[in-house]
């Protein structure tokens, strides 16, 4: 008995799937690098980005006549340390950066503080009237704050708050865009079998605020703290209206009397606002990596 053997066709053979030649910076896990257009891009608007405070330092380097001649400076000269000496003793700045790191800090914390509760409520409790209480909240988002001004003056005369810096930091205390930042990121970053297993398992509902909903929302309230930390600070018409230069200024109402005269010195005003600008660097610099590690964290979580 023979058994012949035959060879199937060409077609019959099963072939390899052909494997996708793609880059490595495509595969899962690989960096993605840019082409020379897009450097070219990010050069621009970074250098964009620091030409205000390069030339602000230029300026605070220079003097009043030569600043006034055409073409301006466009490096440094050698009066930046004497016109910063100037401008901190003439503005009292070190008093004024005190005074603004206090208001600051503490509306940033009770912003951050009160935003989250009321984030929370918003996204994943539910009452009566939520959306109209939520409607009147982004409502006010709309009313330009120099509406508020005269009312607010009148209350705070009526207290006797004026030139004291609870009259810049209570009005502070409260932000209708923290309230709606946060409830749009605990929408998404808090899923709700985990308040539910917090329930069930008989936690209060503060106990659900500060071990859940904190720690899940830690990245968006960092965010929202250096949001309000430099908003406050850079604050200058309610302050102007309230505080005086030599009573309990902040830094934008101490730089707003630097330079006062017949002909002011740009230069000492620009040095003022060197100095005025280099405590949010400061803060930046040492907790930008840690914000921006948290929005990213928050990110692929959500």
């Amino acid at each position: 008995m023979t058994t012949t053997l035959t060879t199937p066709p060409a077609d019959a053979v099963p072939k390899e799937p052909k494997r996708s030649r793609r880059p490595k910076s495509a595969r899962a896990g690989g960096q993605l690098h840019g082409g020379p257009i897009a450097y070219l891009i990010l050069a621009l608007f970074t250098i964009g980005s620091l030409f205000p405070l390069v030339w602000t330092a230029i300026a605070a380097s220079r003097d009043t006549n030569r600043l006034a001649q055409t073409p301006p400076p466009l490096w440094f000269g050698s009066n930046l340390f004497k016109n910063l000496d100037l401008a901190w003793g003439d503005a009292n700045l070190g008093e004024a950066m005190f005074n603004t790191t206090l208001v600051a800090g503490i509306s940033a914390a009770t912003v951050v503080f009160l935003s989250t509760i009321a984030g929370f409520a918003f996204a994943k409790l539910h009452f009566r009237g939520r959306g109209a209480m939520m409607l009147i909240v982004i409502g006010t988002m709309m009313v330009p704050p120099q509406l508020s001004v005269i009312p607010l003056y009148m209350m705070v005369a009526k207290l006797d708050w004026t030139d004291q810096l609870q009259a810049v930091i209570f009005p502070s205390l409260v932000s209708a865009f923290g309230v709606f930042f946060m409830r749009q990121y605990l929408i998404q970053a808090l899923p709700n079998e985990l308040i539910e297993a917090a329930r069930v398992d008989g936690a209060s509902s503060w106990r659900v605020v500060w071990h859940i909903v904190f720690p899940a929302a830690r990245p968006a309230m960092a965010v929202l703290g250096m949001l309000i930390f430099v908003q406050t600070w850079n604050d200058f018409l309610w302050p102007f209206l309230v505080l005086t230069q030599t009573g309990n200024p902040t830094v934008q109402v101490a730089v707003a009397g630097l330079g006062r005269g017949y002909t002011p010195d740009q230069s000492l005003i620009m040095a003022g606002a060197l100095l005025g600008t280099l405590p949010l660097l400061l803060v930046f610099a040492l907790f930008g990596k840690q914000i921006v590690g948290g929005i990213m964290q928050g990110a692929v979580k959500g």
